[in-house]
């Protein structure tokens, strides 16, 4: 996944106009984020926020000439990215751009220089160089690695998270989304998730292993 230079963090699970368009100011003063709704379903029950995670997918494209210098359809096994907005996980434009989409929204984010890989760039993207996203958002869940979300999934409240008790929490989560799918799609997201996660190889994700943030008592 393309990042900025901040500490990566490690997230865990959880809930998930083609015809019109908006801008969303940035509050940087370099440039300013251009968002095209491409799809948004009819019922939306919940928007992304700083500080939710997200699962997304996303192609990058340099808009000088729309060549692809990204996609994660075919990054880490093509699994779609979680990811925490707002804390740098993912550049600035990014994070602008993703905020306030429905699960099943689909968006064109265009972002100046300042607000991706400014002027020295990152290979392969040039220095000083505008780029475009194509984004689809699957999942909204609430804050990562919180006291709530951990509760959440954890349904028999051993403070222990099971692969079935996961499971169960990603299909209520894309069923609700109005995007069920099949088991072997949620069996690669769990593999994804615990081999982030369940550091002591046990086949258990721990209470201390979820709260990497360590500021709730769980």
């Amino acid at each position: 996944m393309w990042r900025t230079p901040t500490r990566s963090v490690l997230v865990l699970v959880s809930s998930w106009f083609c015809l019109w368009s908006l801008c969303t100011a940035a509050d940087d003063v370099e440039g300013e984020v251009k968002i095209e709704v491409l799809f948004k379903p009819l019922e939306c029950t919940q928007t992304s926020k700083k500080g939710d995670l997200v699962n997304v997918h996303y192609d990058g494209y340099l808009a000088k000439d729309g060549s692809q210098f990204y996609c994660s359809r075919s990054d880490k096994a093509g699994h779609p990215q979680w990811v925490v907005l707002g804390i740098g996980q993912v550049i600035k434009g990014l994070d602008i751009g993703m905020t306030g989409m429905c699960p099943g929204e689909k968006r064109k984010i265009t972002i100046p220089p300042m607000l991706a890989f400014g002027e020295k760039g990152k290979d392969p993207v040039p220095p000083s160089a505008t780029v475009l996203f194509e984004v689809e958002l699957f999942t909204v869940s609430r804050g990562p690695r919180s006291m709530e979300a951990f509760k959440e999934m954890d349904l028999d409240a051993d403070k222990i998270l099971t692969k079935a008790e996961i499971k169960e929490h990603l299909k209520m989560s894309y069923e609700k989304g109005g995007k069920p799918r099949d088991d072997p799609h949620y069996e690669k997201i769990i593999a994804d998730i615990f081999y982030k996660s369940d550091k002591d190889n046990d086949g258990l994700i721990s209470a201390k292993e979820f709260n990497i943030y360590g500021h709730d008592e769980l």
